[in-house]
């Protein structure tokens, strides 16, 4: 049996254990190759090969519903249910995607893309199945990183809404992205550690009673044992949930996984198996460093190394260095990650012995980093909560009624802002702009370079009368000339890159580079534009804005935001007061998702290249 012969689960149903290992086998080398080949989730998804296999072979799937957690680990998956063939698109424009998505196949039963929210949608199947008085079977599969999310133990409480099986896969690797913090994390770890230690002492004792000396006795033991196994277990949690709690079991044993499964599915109950598995398994690289190796560039296999090595420094780590020598300065600062020390840049502070002390990770929890900060700021702290732009979206009633409502000093900073590539919707960070505006007493900042990016970061730490937030891509650096010195900046003022007369451009963020390049075509059409650095999305000092507008016939705003409520929408709001306002040309990301793609491609697609910018102001100069 091969891998390129597999159209759907059931043509490995009827396999033996031999052939399903095997398989593991290939499904692994396909996923390393093409991981090394195009970037992508390596680590995650090599540690579930053997579970996303049983998992297809016992489960009469996609009339049994499948669902994965965050998503990142389906690759095998993906593998076994008709995808072969375009696995070499993953995450590629037009191809496949990283995650499980509803319009790819009948077998990706729910899309993904943000953690902890597999138990909350598959109680919704298995509600909507009760009702519709059918049979099938509601399966879900959670990672440990993703049970630190408050939204599991929502879902947890909520689970007797259903009379029928109910199964929950927990996937414990003891990792998230970083390693997974918290209680419950290491509830997990520990008590599977010395329950496995105690049942194989037990067994080693029970076996070495010669079977005709106390075969009798031997039987008995050996009922202890299993006895043992229900009650010394990781499980009482879950059992004073009402949840029937099994393992934990090598994750990695398909003989195993399969019996369980089998033996488990027909339980009129809500059931929890607990298994455990590596990940990064069959690549030493990743099984050493998971962390390093949970998202990848392309890379050698041989020895790691990145095929195409970053010129410079990107702009994480900018961040990341820039707070590490505020942070030295000010002991106030402190730092606050969910679960993504190292993709925000917090890892310099954790490693630092001068600041490690004040480097929380709550684990992918953003709605209690945001409150965890509020708390902080309330006894004079200065929190600075790091978070993808778009995972802070989870985070929205905390950031106003926890921060906002009380204007109290937290910093946001908004790593992976605009577009992210190949990951796709569910990170592209395309609406902070939108979200943040809306909230009173926010202040709200994007750099158009590395030295202003450095100047805003002092800046937000120097805030005092209120929330405020920093916004910038996922980019490597523009410039190896980073200067050493700080300036604060003037709370919601523009800064004029280049003086001209009846276009007027304003770009906010990284993007100013595009609008200079659109500035570059309108000069050989006769146009001398005018170029603003926007700098804040708000507060905007709206009488300067005023009488610039008042000299300019054409004005244009150049965003990697949603053009819905984003800074273009803000600069109309201004307009709209004036009696003879220019003539508005907003250009940004549309009011729709964004498919996964390498970045220049989808601005180049999206009408955010400088051709395109200036071509848009043109039509509209002409009129």
């Amino acid at each position: 049996m091969e891998l390129k012969d597999i159209n759907s689960p059931k043509d490995i149903r009827g396999a033996s254990i031999q052939e399903l290992e095997a398989l593991a086998e290939e499904i692994r080398t396909v996923i390393l190759q093409q991981v090394s080949q195009h970037g992508g989730h390596l680590s995650s998804s090599l540690g579930t090969v053997e579970l996303a296999i049983a998992l297809h072979y016992a489960y009469d799937t996609p009339n049994d519903i499948l669902i994965w957690d965050v998503g990142h680990q389906a690759y095998a998956h993906k593998l076994l249910t008709g995808r072969y063939e375009k696995f070499s698109t993953l995450r590629q424009s037009g191809g496949i995607s990283g995650f499980p998505k509803r319009s790819e196949s009948v077998y990706d039963a729910f899309g993904v893309g943000h953690a902890s929210t597999s138990v909350s949608a598959g109680l919704g199947f298995a509600i909507a199945r009760d009702l519709m008085q059918k049979n099938n079977h509601i399966v879900t599969v959670i990672g440990d990183g993703s049970m630190t999310g408050g939204m599991v133990f929502e879902a947890l409480n909520n689970l007797k809404q259903t009379k029928k099986n109910f199964t929950i896969i927990l996937n414990d690797n003891k990792m998230s992205i970083s390693p997974s913090v918290g209680s419950l994390s290491k509830y997990l770890s520990k008590l599977s550690v010395k329950h496995n230690s105690y049942l194989e002492e037990f067994g080693k004792f029970i076996r070495s009673i010669p079977e005709h000396v106390g075969g009798k006795l031997r039987e008995i033991m050996e009922s202890g044992k299993l006895a043992l196994e229900n009650i010394a277990t990781p499980g009482q949690f879950f059992r004073d949930l009402s949840i029937r709690y099994f393992g934990p079991f090598d994750g990695h044993n398909i003989k195993e996984l399969i019996e369980t499964f089998n033996d488990i599915k027909e339980l009129p109950d809500v059931c929890l198996i607990h298994i455990l598995t590596q990940k990064g398994k069959g690549y030493e690289l990743a099984t050493t460093n998971p962390a390093k190796w949970h998202g990848s560039d392309p890379f050698h296999i041989e020895d790691g190394s990145i095929i195409v090595e970053k010129p410079r420094p990107t702009l994480t780590s900018i961040f990341g260095k820039t707070l590490l020598t505020l942070a030295k300065q000010d002991k106030k600062i402190i730092g606050i990650s969910a679960a993504m020390l190292d993709g925000c840049g917090l890892n310099f502070l954790k490693e630092d012995p001068e600041t490690a002390d004040r480097i929380f990770d709550v684990g992918i929890a953003e709605e209690h980093a945001v409150t965890f900060a509020a708390g902080l700021a309330c006894e004079g702290f200065t929190p600075v909560v790091a978070i993808y732009s778009t995972f802070l979206q989870r985070a929205y009633d905390q950031i106003i009624h926890d921060v906002a409502l009380q204007n109290l000093p937290v910093v946001f900073i908004l790593d992976r802002a605009g577009l992210v590539g190949s990951d796709g919707p569910t990170h592209h960070g395309a609406l902070d702009l939108s979200y943040l505006r809306t909230i009173p007493n926010m202040v709200i900042m994007a750099p158009s370079d590395e030295n202003e990016m450095r100047n805003m970061i002092y800046t937000a730490t120097q805030y005092k009368n209120g929330p405020i937030a920093l916004r910038y891509p996922r980019a490597i650096t523009y410039t190896n000339d980073i200067r050493t010195e700080f300036s604060e900046l003037p709370i919601g003022k523009f800064r004029i890159v280049r003086k001209g007369k009846k276009v007027l451009i304003i770009g906010i963020g990284f993007l100013l580079a595009k609008c200079l390049d659109a500035a570059g075509v309108l000069e050989k059409k006769g146009y001398e534009p005018t170029i603003i650095d926007a700098r804040f999305a708000k507060p905007l000092d709206v009488e300067a804005y005023k009488e610039l507008f008042s000299k300019h016939s054409v004005v244009a705003t150049v965003e990697d935001n949603s053009t819905t409520g984003g800074f273009g929408s803000a600069i109309a709001e201004i307009l709209a007061e004036m009696k003879n306002p220019p003539r508005l040309v907003r250009v940004g990301l549309p009011d729709s998702f964004v498919e996964q793609g390498e970045i220049d491609e989808l601005r180049e697609s999206l009408g955010l290249s400088g051709q395109s910018i200036a071509d848009k102001i043109l039509s509209n100069a002409a009129t």
